[in-house]
């Protein structure tokens, strides 16, 4: 029988939490890896109150509450949104010191003690207000910027990344897979998480909804502390389920160890981190711009509202049936085909957002950014740790969550203003469009310099 070859360290990651506390996992009766799977799909699902759609089902109750326009509330959202962006790849490399664990368990406090600030919001700028004897909206305005950052931070920030991170190191060949299936629990829970959200502020009001999402998170936060593990090898485990005391266990560790693990310094100077990033960051810019507008992008089109709230229906079952499929082949595959069909669906996807009156242009649209979307998923579980590993996972994919959060923020912005400005979405879209050609153009001919991997 071979020895177990050492796994590579980090002497930075020094308070991680005991792998055996307060159970070992290896007595469990199945590869334990299946729980850390349950907690990260939760630690995602639990990151709504923190993403786009679900801090817009509060759009309106915060107008009425906080004595702002609903343009001031945009504004408001746009540099929260940002400022969170800029704290991110801190937040990774804290997440490769201390674990998954630690940190998805921090991010779903934090998040939950930033919706409890919001709950207080109106009481406090009104306080405030009457005090320096001026509007309500100047008082709230700040503190909604700050309750805005924080669950922005926390939720699509940290706890995402962490959720995502976390399942990482239980699964080397069946990784696609495995965040494959997931990513179909989360598409799925993200499209209908409006619907109960409106549900809790129809039955409890806005600052009752807030408080039962934080104590959902409270109780979550306990959950993860319990059942999350940093890695198979803090509880004598091997990825996958192979056992340790012979070859095949062996052969995984060492699988683990040959992977190139390049410094958050490394990725930075390697086109590769670039090209991917930008075009995870393409999705976010439109996903976020097409929902924040959707209800106007097709009133301009000529179709009513009832048509833009069924266009995620479609978009969603193509999007879930692409990042399965496509997680499965890249197990075996090389991702830059990948990414080159992900950024030609997204140039679909726009012709057909710009075409929107014709049904061939609504059905090009939904094919287009579902699919895009779908190999998005697919890439932003994979396309960090294939190629950089897993030793530095936390900054370096931190460095791209910051890119994502912050194209995130423009994307409804520039709709906006190329609305304002060009009467029309068209303006927006043509310039997106324009960039997705050049980054098309550039992601045919990069390869990776750096020597980490292989696209």
């Amino acid at each position: 029988m071979n020895p177990v070859p050492e796994a590579k360290t980090d002497s930075r990651r020094s308070m991680t939490l005991p792998g055996n506390w307060p159970f070992e996992p290896k007595r469990a009766p199945f590869f334990y890896g299946w729980v850390i799977w349950l907690v990260s799909t939760l630690g995602f699902l639990m990151s709504v109150p923190g993403q786009t759609m679900g801090m817009a089902v509060f759009t309106d109750p915060f107008i009425e509450a906080f004595g702002l326009t609903r343009t001031q509330l945009s504004v408001a959202y746009f540099f929260g949104t940002v400022g969170s962006a800029l704290f991110l790849t801190r937040a990774g490399r804290l997440y490769d010191r201390v674990g998954a664990r630690s940190m998805v368990v921090g991010a779903s406090v934090l998040l939950a003690i930033m919706l409890l600030f919001i709950c207080g919001i109106d009481v406090f700028a009104a306080s405030l207000s009457s005090a320096a004897g001026v509007a309500l909206g100047v008082m709230s305005f700040p503190l909604v910027m700050l309750g805005y950052f924080g669950v922005r931070f926390a939720g699509q920030g940290v706890l995402t990344s962490a959720s995502r991170n976390a399942l990482m190191p239980w699964f080397e060949r069946s990784r696609g897979l495995v965040t494959g299936v997931r990513g179909v629990f989360v598409s799925l829970g993200f499209s209908l998480a409006p619907l109960p959200l409106a549900l809790l502020i129809s039955s409890f009001g806005w600052r009752g909804a807030l408080l039962l999402l934080a104590l959902i998170l409270l109780a979550f936060a306990a959950f993860a502390l319990l059942l999350l593990r940093d890695s198979p090898l803090s509880c004598g485990l091997a990825a996958d389920g192979d056992d340790l005391a012979d070859d095949s266990g062996a052969h995984s560790i060492q699988r683990m160890a040959d992977k190139p693990s390049a410094t958050l310094l490394e990725a930075r100077r390697s086109p590769v981190f670039w090209i991917y990033s930008l075009g995870m960051a393409v999705w976010a810019l439109f996903g976020t711009a097409v929902t924040y507008h959707i209800v106007s992008i097709f009133t301009e089109a000529g179709r009513d509202a009832s048509e833009a709230f069924a266009y995620f229906f479609p978009n969603s079952l193509v999007a879930v049936t692409v990042n399965l499929t496509a997680s499965w082949l890249a197990d075996r595959s090389p991702l830059k085909p990948f990414l080159l069909g992900m950024i030609s669906a997204f140039l679909c996807g726009t012709w057909g957002l710009m075409n929107l009156e014709a049904d061939w242009g609504y059905w090009l649209m939904v094919v287009g950014f579902g699919a895009g979307g779908g190999l998005w998923g697919m890439l932003s579980n994979l396309a960090f740790v294939r190629h950089f590993g897993l030793l530095h996972l936390g900054e370096i994919s931190g460095l791209n969550t910051s890119v994502t959060v912050f194209a995130s923020a423009i994307g409804p912005l520039l709709f906006s203003l190329g609305k304002d400005l060009g009467g029309s979405y068209d303006v927006a879209a043509l310039i997106c469009v324009v960039g997705l050609v050049i980054l098309l153009m550039v992601a045919m001919v990069v390869r990776d310099k750096a020597g980490l991997s292989k696209l």
